[in-house]
């Protein structure tokens, strides 16, 4: 094609994005830096990246392609290898007929098109995309490719055959062994898809994998059951587990570097009917924010959380399921506490993050390091502040108690479907209902919602059905949000999680009615008259302002009339 003879340089200063004394200049320091003409001129703030496509676009005819937008054709990043769209920086995505349709972020590379279409055997149709998000889509979709390829690897060895001969010190300097490589690619794939755990099930015939993305689960891969043995014997290997061990529960832990992020990944081994079933919490520490803009909170809530927490002494409790951001509330109100002039000491199970300037202990339920017995050592350390990871039990709850009316601010966490349950919670734990009432400062009930995908968001009338939902006036119009589905996305319509909360402050009122009774209603109604805002009220308002759909109003909060 005659384009692709084309210099950039020329193409930009006919497109009038450059002078030729710019050119001039971007060509001298090109000698100096190394690198492509394009990538100079970006990292010398003459342009940016779009400004270089459109240009292209423009004066070739190229077309530009959002990679976000398109959904992949499998067939044919199995045509080009993983080593050529690294080497040139494209990505193929669809086939048709005698044409394979590759994104370049140069496409003006004549060697480029010249191998892909040599490999092949197929002409190049070529498309022009940014380099960000072609290096993105290589590793989301050939981690994929490479993990099933290693797995067929193991397929057609036995656990024995792999693993007899070799010496388990030296295993990870065996870079070829398939359930190394396999390992590997899981776990960058689950980063590169933000993936928060990772679940390999195995079943009679084969072993699924599933990450949890956004909240929910996905199936990534089904592999052959024989891949099982190598697989497990690998992870147990990387997290110091007994590999012959096969009978009892395991956890672990790997700190690993991928793609250049520090991951924490937390190893849990269950045994199963049809083996072992392995679930791997992924921690990356570059994407956890810490901070009150991150929790998605209004300022009115804002306002009622740091009315809680200036109290210098009491329990502050934040409630909810397993994996509805409670400890991300809890790093982010330390956070803000945390100066010269506290000493905070936690003791967590375990350390999820570690915060610089407070003092974090991970329970050791083996040498008898329990939170009831932490938090007893830790009141011998004059703290003024003190957060348990979560109560547990009466022996913990009695501790904490006893630290909140002696002086301590208390922060910790409680499994309970909404914040005035809490104290019906406390009192079952056997804590005298005079304790509860002197000793709560507040509660903050949360649960994690997904957001709807802003690459993909767009505009509906509400239907009958879901203005009853909101309990809207279904007289008038309402307008409602969804995500259609995008690359972005991963064609789920929802991008990211933000929280909803339901913030309980103790007034006289609560401490009056706790000393007589325990009944979780009247607590909700006293809470409400004096501002609460539910869980569900929340919610609503979030799906009014565009954030979430009612699908999420409806699951989070449970309504029972969906």
């Amino acid at each position: 094609m005659s384009y692709t003879k084309r210099r950039l340089g020329d193409i930009l200063v006919e497109a009038e994005k450059l002078t030729s004394y710019q050119l001039a200049q971007a060509l001298k320091a090109q000698k100096t830096m190394g690198k492509k003409l394009g990538e100079v001129i970006v990292e010398l703030n003459i342009l940016d990246e779009d400004d270089i496509i459109d240009a292209i676009e423009k004066q070739t005819g190229i077309k530009k392609v959002n990679l976000n937008e398109i959904e992949f054709d499998k067939r044919v990043i199995k045509l080009v290898s993983q080593g050529l769209c690294e080497k040139y920086t494209l990505i193929p995505f669809g086939i048709e007929e005698n044409k394979v349709k590759i994104a370049f972020s140069d496409p003006l590379n004549i060697y480029a098109v010249d191998d892909i279409s040599i490999s092949t055997g197929f002409e190049v149709e070529s498309y022009i995309s940014d380099k960000a998000n072609i290096s993105k889509f290589i590793q989301v979709h050939y981690s994929s490719e490479k993990m099933n390829l290693a797995a067929e690897e193991l397929s057609k060895e036995s656990l024995e055959s792999q693993y007899i001969s070799i010496d388990v010190e030296g295993l990870d300097d065996v870079k070829s062994a398939p359930a190394v490589k396999m390992v590997e690619y899981l776990f960058a794939n689950a980063v590169e898809m933000r993936a928060s755990d990772i679940h390999i099930e195995p079943f009679e015939n084969e072993v699924r994998i599933r990450y949890r993305i956004d909240g929910q689960l996905q199936t990534i891969n089904s592999l052959p059951k024989e891949s099982l043995g190598p697989l497990v014997t690998r992870i147990k290997i990387l997290s110091n587990l007994n590999i012959t061990e096969k009978r009892v529960p395991q956890d672990g832990r790997v700190i690993a570097q991928i793609n250049g992020k520090r991951v924490d990944l937390r190893i849990s081994i269950l045994p199963v009917v049809n083996g072992e079933k392995i679930v791997i919490r992924v921690l990356d520490s570059s994407s956890f924010k810490i901070g009150k803009q991150h929790l998605g909170m209004d300022e009115e809530n804002i306002t009622r959380l740091e009315r809680i927490i200036s109290s210098p002494h009491g329990i502050v409790l934040v409630t909810g399921p397993t994996g509805s951001g409670k400890s991300t509330t809890l790093y982010t109100i330390l956070n803000e506490l945390n100066s010269s002039e506290v000493n905070i000491v936690t003791v967590e199970d375990p350390v999820e993050y570690t915060l610089n300037g407070i003092n974090q202990v991970n329970v050791n339920n083996k040498t008898n390091l329990t939170f009831a017995s932490g938090l007893r050592s830790i009141l011998r350390q004059d703290p003024d502040i003190v957060m348990i990871g979560e109560i547990r039990d009466e022996e913990t709850a009695k501790v904490a108690t006893k630290a909140a009316i002696t002086g301590h601010l208390v922060l910790s966490t409680l499994h309970t479907n909404d914040a005035p349950s809490t104290i019906t919670r406390l009192i079952d734990m056997n804590i005298e209902p005079y304790l509860v009432s002197t000793a709560i400062s507040g509660v903050i009930a949360q649960r994690l919602i997904k957001k709807i995908c802003p690459h993909c968001k767009y505009e509906y009338n509400a239907t009958e059905y879901e203005k009853k939902i909101l309990q809207n006036d279904t007289s008038t119009a309402v307008k409602l949000y969804k995500g259609n589905g995008c690359g972005h996305c991963n064609y789920t319509g929802y991008l990211g999680r933000t929280g909803i909360y339901e913030i309980m402050e103790i007034s006289r009122e609560h401490r009056d009615y706790i000393n007589i009774s325990r009944d979780p209603n009247i607590l909700k109604d006293i809470s409400i008259k004096n501002g609460m805002e539910t869980l569900e009220e929340n919610c609503k308002k979030l799906v009014l302002k565009g954030t979430t759909t009612v699908n999420e109003l409806a699951s989070i909060t449970m309504m029972k009339n969906i």
